[in-house]
């Protein structure tokens, strides 16, 4: 059982930050060149989920992590408030649009965990919907993997509240981040403890395991989430095609 409050949101102690910086820009770039491999073999493909709290980092890890990857092999998708046609269909409508193909890394940036999340913060749905949703997703990311070889990465953004507020003040007092301000990212920071419970229990009820990931640190976020990454794409063990492997059999 996983508590959330019982886990580190900063590094281990003794880490050299910049040290740490180059581990995970070596892993970046190896990152890119099994991407490339993925793509030319289009056996295998990746979803990555980044979920989390407002100004836990998501679009930040999705650019350091994915740095050197040929954008032409992987997607990145924010999803946002479903719209009105959205929301006149299942909750899994405008996800199943944004799946991977063979050969793709998709990273979502918020993800179908928003429709057990936020939806039950506000208490918008009831609690035997979400229990049908979280049974719905579970079904749904084994068929993913089953069915499509699909390797499932969730990253839970493990942020601490004092580091969100910090992260959210700085878009107001960064020119170069007001842009990102949003008068609502308060009001939901103000649910931590609601948002804190649906999260918890979401994680523990995924059948996909959910990683839990320190971001307090921007440093030691991407060199977690690179490290995941790449001991998953290794393991598929991939290799370029050549003229013999692309020959037809009889």
């Amino acid at each position: 059982m996983i508590k959330l409050k019982e886990i580190p949101t900063k590094a281990p102690k003794g880490l050299e930050k910049e040290d740490i910086k180059r581990k995970t820009d070596r892993m970046a770039r190896r990152i890119g060149h099994l991407q490339h491999i993925m793509y030319a073999e289009k056996k295998h493909n990746f979803l990555v989920v980044f979920q989390g709290m407002d100004a836990s980092g998501k679009d930040g890890a999705t650019r350091k992590v994915f740095a050197y990857c040929n954008p032409t092999g992987i997607k990145a998708f924010p999803f946002r408030k479903p719209t009105e046609e959205e929301f006149a269909h299942d909750f899994l409508w405008r996800i199943n649009k944004q799946v991977p193909a063979k050969g793709m890394i998709q990273v979502f940036i918020r993800s179908h965990y928003e429709d057990v999340l936020i939806q039950r913060v506000h208490k918008w749905i009831d609690e035997e919907t979400v229990n049908d949703r979280i049974t719905a997703i579970n079904e749904w990311e084994k068929h993913l993997e089953r069915d499509n070889d699909t390797t499932i990465l969730k990253f839970y953004m493990h942020i601490s509240p004092e580091r969100q507020k910090e992260k959210l003040q700085e878009r107001i007092d960064d020119p170069g981040k007001q842009w990102k301000h949003n008068d609502a990212d308060w009001k939901e920071a103000d649910l931590w403890k609601e948002y804190m419970s649906a999260y918890e229990d979401a994680i523990n009820r995924s059948d996909v395991p959910w990683i839990v990931t320190p971001v307090d640190q921007r440093w030691y976020r991407d060199y977690f989430i690179a490290e995941q990454v790449l001991k998953e794409m290794e393991a598929l063990q991939m290799k370029l095609p050549t003229f013999a492997t692309l020959k037809p059999k009889d």
